[in-house]
């Protein structure tokens, strides 16, 4: 997806060979033009699954996901990190473990909000080591619910994630698949894009 491999290039910002900083357009603010775009070419790659429902974890998959939610007309739920007053009981629960930030949450969605009848497409901001895919997917499979695949925003390649989803006979769709971030560079899997 070019104008996405085209915003990575010109608002990212590589911390290190490990992390890039998104924040201009995805993780802190959001650009509703991009999200558009991505939500329609995610609706694309998965319009003949029918898709009753979309699930992500809170805060930084929700715009993908809300924009692919409106180009499948289908429902949305996210996995909240943290338990509020009205999330006490009756809950799909799973650990989550961050690398970028190095804490494990607990990630929880209502049992009234996920049922067996459910095709389920979980989007995600970043694949890196799999592990918020796999606690996502933990919630799915709790609820008896069919896990159709994943949409990923952007996907760290040098990192286990896919494979790791893949060998779990998981289909995985990313949008922008980075090679590497050496040498403070963003290099992409696909090295066709036209800037």
């Amino acid at each position: 997806m070019d104008v996405l491999k085209k915003t990575i290039l010109s608002e990212g910002k590589v911390i290190n060979e490990g992390v890039l900083k998104v924040d201009s357009f995805l993780n802190h603010a959001i650009k509703p033009s991009l999200m558009k775009e991505i939500g329609e070419e995610f609706a694309m790659l998965f319009k003949s699954n029918n898709i009753t429902k979309i699930v992500t974890l809170e805060s930084s998959g929700i715009a993908p996901s809300l924009m692919t939610a409106l180009s499948l007309d289908c429902d949305l739920v996210f996995a909240r990190k943290r338990k509020s007053l009205t999330m006490t009981d009756h809950l799909y629960s799973a650990s989550v473990h961050s690398y970028t930030k190095q804490v494990t949450n607990e990630i929880a969605v209502s049992k009234e909000l996920i049922s067996p009848e459910d095709n389920i497409l979980i989007i995600d901001d970043f694949l890196a080591n799999g592990q918020a895919a796999l606690g996502l997917a933990d919630l799915v499979h709790q609820a008896n619910a069919t896990l159709i695949g994943f949409g990923i925003v952007i996907e760290k390649s040098f990192q286990p994630g896919r494979q790791i989803l893949e060998d779990k006979g998981y289909r995985v769709e990313s949008l922008a698949r980075i090679a590497n971030l050496s040498n403070g560079t963003v290099s992409f899997e696909d090295a066709t894009i036209k800037l």
